[in-house]
């Protein structure tokens, strides 16, 4: 016993053991406060389902980085033989990872904060103007608020220095941040522009996230509204780069402002002969039998008439664009069908009919009417 008494004595008179020995201590204390504390919020996050919702995902790693900085700060007055020169360098370094660390623990409660507040706010509800409105206000006050929280922190790396000219420094590095926006706004108008057109999409509310919108002859959703562009998906999965300042002076189509639904026509040309009640009836009975119609609006209207036909107008709603789409493809494609199959000859045709002999002028053989064949409206004329 005296034996392993004197070994452990002679490890612990040796300056870089305890080094070392302090190390491993200060990794085994901050990963068991960090597995208490975290194993006691995924217990929260179980039982309620808002409580502590995104803390483990966002936090977990920043708070593990501040009970590691934390033990090693409380360990180093305890670390023998150091010199006065080393120990002011690893004060010093310590200060910029606890304010570093600080800073990347602001930026995650601000993703965790967003997290719980848009966790109400469903993007594949059917109705979701509101939840799109919250959505793209989170995602550029966000971006906001990290800016700002990255400029205190350095600014707070800058006043850890023990150098007044530093800290000074740090204190302009706050106090121009009003001088330095006046001249990039002047010397980058461009950039300018988008920022303050951001900040009235997030206040206007002209697009949100998830709108369907048609731009110069463009159709798709809005997928990301970033602080200087609006990336936008097409149906064809292409993307659209458009600039914020393009939704404010630029007239645009906007399909889901206040509501997803939307009205759908279809057209059809067919000959005078053919009933239009019975192809209202028809039309009733394809749209009744499918899920993609919201059963609030369907009619059917003769809305233009030509010499050689009638042009009739199908119109039918649907929950979004989506749906009226396919409502419109099932609805032309459908009613073809139909018209084929009860009066195949109802199409648009061009009629030709005969004249006699006398009518043709032998003066004039490049007529159509030399050709013995005149076309049904010169006959009428």
């Amino acid at each position: 016993m005296d034996y392993y008494q004197t070994v452990i004595n002679e490890h612990f008179r040796h300056p870089w053991f305890f080094v070392v020995f302090l190390f491993c201590a200060v990794i085994v204390v901050a990963n068991i406060a960090h597995y208490i504390i975290f194993r006691f919020i995924r217990r929260k996050e179980s039982e309620h389902k808002i409580m502590g919702w995104g803390i483990q995902k966002y936090l977990s790693h920043p708070a593990r980085a501040i009970f590691f900085i934390t033990c090693l700060r409380l360990v180093l007055p305890a670390i023998p033989r150091i010199p006065d020169n080393a120990a002011s360098v690893l004060r010093q370094v310590l200060a910029m990872a606890v304010v570093i660390a600080l800073g990347w623990f602001a930026v995650s409660c601000v993703y965790a904060f967003q997290a719980v507040t848009l966790r109400r706010y469903d993007l594949s509800a059917p109705n979701n103007l509101q939840a799109r409105r919250i959505h793209t206000q989170f995602q550029f006050f966000r971006r906001i608020l990290i800016a700002l929280i990255v400029v205190v922190t350095i600014g707070a790396l800058l006043w850890t220095f023990n150098d007044a000219s530093i800290w000074r420094w740090g204190s302009g590095l706050l106090a121009s941040a009003g001088v330095a926006s006046v001249i990039l706004a002047t010397a980058a108008r461009s950039t300018a522009a988008n920022f303050f057109a951001g900040l009235q999409i997030a206040f206007t509310d002209p697009i949100h996230v998830d709108d369907v919108v048609v731009i110069q002859g463009e159709w798709g959703r809005i997928e990301e509204i970033n602080s200087a562009y609006v990336v936008v998906k097409i149906w064809d999965l292409r993307r659209l780069i458009v600039p914020l300042s393009f939704f404010i002076e630029n007239a645009f189509q906007n399909w889901t402002r206040d509501s997803s639904d939307i009205l759908g026509t279809a057209f059809l040309y067919v000959d005078y002969s053919i009933p239009v009640e019975a192809l209202r009836q028809q039309l009733i009975t394809i749209v009744d039998t499918s899920p993609l119609w919201d059963r609030r609006t369907c009619v059917l209207q003769v809305t233009n008439l030509s010499e050689r036909a009638m042009e009739i107008r199908c119109l039918t709603s649907s929950r979004n664009s989506s749906d009226s789409f396919d409502l419109r493809c099932i609805v032309r494609e459908k009613m073809t069908e139909w018209i084929q199959q009860n009066y195949p000859n109802a199409f648009p045709v061009t009629r030709f009919t005969a004249l006699p002999d006398s009518a043709i002028d032998p003066q004039r053989p490049n007529r159509p009417e030399a050709l013995g064949f005149a076309s049904e409206t010169s006959r009428r004329s």
